[in-house]
């Protein structure tokens, strides 16, 4: 009988000869291989354990720089579709090492791969990159780069590969339903698009669909800018899945969006919505909630529609429900009662977590089991940025590549002034 050896796998990835990373599924740096360290100038120690972006983030030098928002949006498709995925060239220069506010011009390309683990869902990220930065500085000079003898040939060769990777899985896409998930994708991307979001690097949102979903559904999450150094943030939840809910959901959440710049606070707002939603087909018994943040006051102002309750998280680990100002879903009285809305200090380091049922919801399970689970991941994260604790919280509850249901996610760092100017 043939006897299979055993593989030194630890041995194997020390030994590739590409920059390699193992991620978890919070995007945290599992592993990094030789190869990797060399390249980015960092050791294995300082680089395990770290969340990626927080390692290597974006040359604040560069106002065009967008490695991480790229970088990020490939490794969540790879989380939520369970497939590799292909990066062409891009720019993403990174930290010098020992002076981590100057930063050198890099050129990449990267495959980042699925690893799954026995449920079928994806466990860590394999990312593998090629320094291309030699040959990009050559084509701009139009002299041969100085790089070992051989080298070029391989980076020639690797640019080959990818851009014929790339071309072939354009070519799968266009044959596999394109128009329709390209319709689907992009209507989307225009309904959750949310301008005031990017004047606040303290929150970060996610949208997950329903597992096996075309993309589309009911959730939603939006951020209002207003004067006097006030935002609100809200999310909600349209019953059903699919285009139908994803069109009502565009309704409702354009139409709470401009309530919210026309009266005063979140039950207001929601009265509004309320109202209107009588008169949407499919409307009814969606649920939403709205947290008004003021920022000189260090005051939340919250109002409810039938939504699992916003979480207050402290440095201390401690979770605050904000369940003082719940109400019905809209549509659910016959007639118009106003609705209730509850106030709760912060304090600077706080963070506020705002979400929809797919969060913490499982099937034959009670949803107060849901909610201890939410804080109880989320006394883990106390010392996390917004990007950083959204990842992580996605991981740790399991649901990084999607649940049965939808989520969308908001999480706000709260500060003294969170609001950048």
């Amino acid at each position: 009988m043939r006897v299979t050896p055993k593989i030194d796998y630890t041995g194997v990835f020390a030994a590739l000869p590409s920059p390699c990373l193992v991620l978890g599924t919070d995007l945290v740096i599992a592993d990094a291989n030789p190869a990797f360290c060399e390249v980015t100038g960092r050791s294995r120690a300082e680089l395990v354990g770290q969340y990626l972006f927080d390692s290597f983030p974006d040359n604040p030098a560069d106002p065009g720089a967008a490695g991480v928002t790229t970088l990020k949006a490939s490794l969540h498709r790879v989380l939520s579709s369970g497939q590799t995925d292909h990066m062409a060239l891009q720019k993403y220069d990174i930290p010098i090492a020992g002076n981590p506010e100057a930063f050198k011009e890099r050129w990449w390309t990267a495959i980042n791969v699925p690893v799954l683990g026995p449920d079928g869902k994806v466990a860590w990220i394999i990312h593998r990159s090629e320094d291309m930065t030699d040959v990009v500085r050559a084509r701009r000079t139009a002299h041969l780069p100085s790089v070992r003898p051989g080298r070029e040939a391989a980076m020639e060769a690797e640019l080959y590969a990818r851009a014929r990777q790339l071309q072939q899985l354009n070519e799968e896409l266009r044959q596999a339903h394109a128009r329709e998930r390209h319709i689907a994708v992009a209507l989307q991307e225009t309904m959750l698009h949310s301008p005031d979001l990017a004047r606040h690097p303290n929150i970060a949102v996610r949208y997950l669909p329903a597992t096996g979903s075309l993309n589309v559904c009911g959730d939603w999450y939006d951020a209002v800018d207003l004067p006097a150094d006030r935002f609100t943030v809200a999310v909600g939840d349209v019953v059903g899945h699919g285009l139908p809910a994803a069109t009502v959901m565009g309704r409702l959440r354009s139409a709470l969006s401009a309530a919210t710049r026309a009266v005063h606070g979140p039950a207001q707002a929601l009265e509004v919505l309320g109202l209107y939603a009588r008169s949407v087909e499919g409307a009814l018994a969606t649920t939403a909630v709205q947290v008004l943040v003021d920022c000189h006051s260090q005051l939340l102002i919250y109002s409810s529609a039938g939504h699992p309750p916003p979480v207050l998280l402290h440095p201390d680990r401690s979770c605050e429900l904000l369940d003082q100002a719940t109400d019905p879903p809209l549509g659910a009285r016959p007639e118009h009662v106003p609705r209730p809305q509850a106030n709760a200090t912060y304090a600077p380091g706080d963070t506020l977590i705002l979400y929809t049922d797919g969060l913490i919801e499982r099937r034959g399970e009670d949803i107060d089991v849901g909610l201890t689970r939410l804080t109880s991941t989320l006394a883990t994260c106390t010392e996390f940025g917004a990007e950083h604790l959204a990842d992580a919280l996605l991981a740790r509850l399991g649901l990084a590549s999607g649940a049965n249901d939808d989520i969308a996610l908001v999480v706000v760092r709260l500060e003294r002034t969170t609001r950048p100017y």
